[in-house]
């Protein structure tokens, strides 16, 4: 089985679990803060089955209409993750902003602690597990489930430091107060997720530190190029360039040195799928990017 898959799988089935013990232990002790934290799990439920069939659509090799490959897949699916995140965070605000209004005592807080201490165990080891995979493939829905789990690490410990707090001082209040700020840690990383997965749909260029690669790998042949063009679909990455070299040059000489270009760059770079015209030699000398 892909190993993306396989992760990917392993979200679905911890996020299930743990959805089941925080709605058995917020409706037990009545704190929204352990409620806001199962709808919190809710969402990431749900992002996970997004990201488990994005990356298996997006192997899926290149077809007649999709001849590019199916990488941006992944690229919607962070987005729609991003989004499901802002929606989790208005609704707890909203059912944490009720409890403000109409305080109401939460009870068996040690089993609320209990839980929470679970979850944030459980997610940081499944976290780390998605971002080992999102790094080894470059997958953005793997990358984008991981911090959906690294938030939820946060705001579970959160949660419990809090239930703590209201054991030792009775403030009950606390409640709604740390679902709050568990909300609006969630809004800002659904704001970095959204901007992290829908760029690659404008097919924004490939970063700086990407695109020097490019300039080092013709500089050290002392070749020029230039019309440079990169995008990224998910882990793929596709690159245009013009490549100049003497007009008196054999073709299979100048197929040579593309191909050996090529495998340089695809040794550097991965999943990169580069396209290179040959033209005859201009001086004007290349800049290097940034």
């Amino acid at each position: 089985m892909n190993k993306k898959v396989k992760v990917a799988r392993l979200s679905i089935v911890s996020n299930s679990g743990l959805i089941a013990m925080k709605v058995i232990a917020g409706i037990i002790s009545g704190s929204v803060s352990i409620l806001s934290e199962a709808i919190h799990s809710s969402m990431d439920l749900l992002a996970s089955i997004i990201a488990f069939f994005s990356v298996k659509v997006s192997d899926t090799p290149p077809d007649a209409r999709h001849p590019y490959g199916h990488g941006k897949y992944e690229n919607v699916s962070g987005v729609v993750e991003a989004l499901l995140i802002l929606i989790a965070a208005i609704l707890i605000i909203y059912g944490a902003v009720l409890k403000l209004i109409e305080p109401k005592p939460v009870d068996n807080i040690g089993i609320g602690t209990l839980v929470m201490a679970i979850s944030a165990l459980v997610n940081f080891w499944v976290s780390r597990r998605l971002y080992k995979v999102a790094r080894e493939t470059d997958s953005i829905a793997l990358e984008a489930d991981a911090l959906h789990l690294k938030t939820d690490v946060y705001t579970s410990a959160g949660v419990s430091g809090g239930l703590i707090l209201m054991m030792i001082t009775g403030w009950h209040i606390l409640d709604p107060i740390i679902a709050i700020c568990v909300a609006m840690l969630i809004l800002k990383e659904s704001f970095v997720l959204l901007r992290t997965a829908y760029s690659p749909l404008l097919d924004t260029s490939l970063s700086k530190e990407e695109t020097r690669i490019f300039y080092e790998e013709f500089a050290k042949r002392n070749l020029s190029y230039h019309n440079l063009k990169t995008r990224k679909a998910g882990q793929y990455r596709f690159a245009d360039l013009h490549l100049e070299l003497p007009e008196t040059m054999a073709l299979a000489e100048a197929h040579r040195i593309c191909d050996e270009i090529e495998d340089s760059l695809n040794s550097r770079l991965k999943n990169l799928e580069i396209n290179i015209h040959v033209e005859p030699i201009d001086h004007n000398p290349v800049i290097p990017p940034g």
